[in-house]
C-alpha cells in the first residue's frame, strides 16, 4: 500500500524504530493521482511523504526536477529523502494556504504574491537543465493536438455525450496546434494555476512541477490569467499582464496569448470532464462553467467561435 512504502520511508529517514509514533494525515488536493500526507513525529517538524504509481510516467520526474529547480534558487520544497525503487519521496511541508486561499481577497493583497509567482516564471526563461536530466517530452505539434484530442474526448464525448468529428476534422484547431507547436525554447510549468502555488513564509512557492518541459513561456502566463478557479477579472488580467511586463521587461503577443490560452482551457476542460464523468470527482463540476465562457470569450470574432459554439452553449446547459 502507497502510506505502507512512505511510513517504511520515514522511518529509515528518521532513524527510528517501529515504536516510535507517527502520524500521517491526508492531504486530498489536486488530480496528479499520487497519494500525499503530512507526516508528524514527537520532537520533529512535519513533512511531506508522496507516494506514486507507475502508471503516469511525469511523476518519476519529480524529485529529480525539484532538486535541479532548487539548484537554480527556484522556491519549491527541499527533498529530504527519496526511495525510487518503492517510488516514494519525502519533502519539505509548505503548509495549507495555496494561491487559491486568497481568491476572494483584494487585489492588493495578493499582488505581493503575484509578483513572487511571476518572477519564478521568469527565472525559468534563464535555467539551463543538465543534458542528463530527463524531461517531458517538449511542446509540439502533437502534445498541442493530444490536448485538443483530450477535450474532445472527454469533456465532448464523456461529459456532454456529443460527437466530437466536426472537431476532430476541423483544420483550424489543426492550425492552432501547428502554430503553438513551432516554438519550444522555454521551460514551462505546464500546470502554472493557483492550486500549485504555495504561499509560505510571506513568498509564492512552487509544487506539483514534475510536468516541467520546454514549451511556450506564455502557456504558463495563460494558466495563470486564464485559472477558472480564480476566475480574474479582465482589469485583473491587465493588472497581472503590467506586473509581469514590469517583472520580465516584456509583455506577450496578444494574438499568441490568446491562442495559449484558448489550448490551455481546453486542455481543462478536458481533464475536468475526465475527472468527473470517469473518476467521480465532482468538485470540479462547479468550474466547468467558468472554463466555458472564459473560452466563449476568447474565440468571440475568430475562425474557432462558429466550431466551438453548440459545444460550450451545451456546457453551460449541463448540471
Amino acid at each position: 500500500m502507497s502510506t505502507d512504502a512512505i511510513l517504511a520511508s520515514t522511518r529509515i529517514h528518521l532513524n527510528i524504530d517501529p515504536s516510535v509514533s507517527v502520524t500521517m494525515t491526508p492531504i486530498k488536493k489536486g488530480a496528479s493521482g499520487r497519494t500525499v500526507v503530512r507526516i508528524m513525529s514527537t520532537g520533529r517538524d512535519p513533512f511531506i511523504g508522496i507516494h506514486w504509481k507507475p502508471e503516469r510516467p511525469d511523476s518519476d520526474n519529480f524529485v529529480p526536477v525539484a532538486r535541479f529547480l532548487k539548484k537554480c534558487n527556484l522556491r519549491v520544497p527541499e527533498v529530504y529523502y527519496e526511495n525510487r525503487n518503492k517510488r516514494v519521496a519525502l519533502v519539505q511541508d509548505l503548509g495549507d494556504v495555496d494561491l487559491l486561499s486568497l481568491k476572494d481577497a483584494p487585489f492588493a493583497e495578493r499582488l505581493p504574491y503575484y509578483r513572487s509567482a511571476l518572477t519564478q516564471v521568469d527565472q525559468l526563461f534563464y535555467a539551463r537543465p543538465p543534458k542528463d536530466l530527463e524531461l517531458m517530452p517538449a511542446f509540439d505539434e502533437n502534445l498541442y493536438r493530444w490536448e485538443q484530442e483530450y477535450f474532445m474526448d472527454h469533456l465532448v464525448g464523456d461529459y456532454l455525450g456529443m460527437d466530437s468529428s466536426p472537431l476532430r476534422q476541423s483544420e483550424e484547431l489543426q492550425k492552432l496546434a501547428h502554430g503553438l507547436g513551432a516554438s519550444a525554447k522555454h521551460l514551462v510549468h505546464r500546470d502554472f494555476q493557483s492550486q500549485n502555488i504555495m504561499l509560505f513564509e510571506g513568498e509564492a512557492w512552487l509544487i506539483d512541477f514534475q510536468g516541467l518541459r520546454r514549451g511556450r513561456q506564455e502557456y504558463d502566463l495563460a494558466s495563470l490569467l486564464y485559472d477558472p478557479y480564480m476566475n480574474h477579472s479582465e482589469d485583473d488580467r491587465e493588472r497581472l499582464l503590467d506586473l509581469w511586463e514590469d517583472i520580465s521587461e516584456d509583455r506577450p503577443a496578444v494574438t499568441t496569448l490568446r491562442d495559449c490560452a484558448i489550448q490551455r482551457l481546453m486542455q481543462a476542460l478536458g481533464a475536468y470532464g475526465n475527472l468527473v464523468e470517469n473518476q467521480q470527482q465532482e468538485w470540479y463540476q462547479q468550474h466547468i462553467p467558468t472554463a466555458v465562457r472564459m473560452l466563449q470569450d476568447l474565440v468571440k470574432e475568430t475562425s474557432l467561435e462558429e466550431l466551438l459554439a453548440p459545444y460550450l452553449r451545451q456546457a453551460l446547459r449541463q448540471k
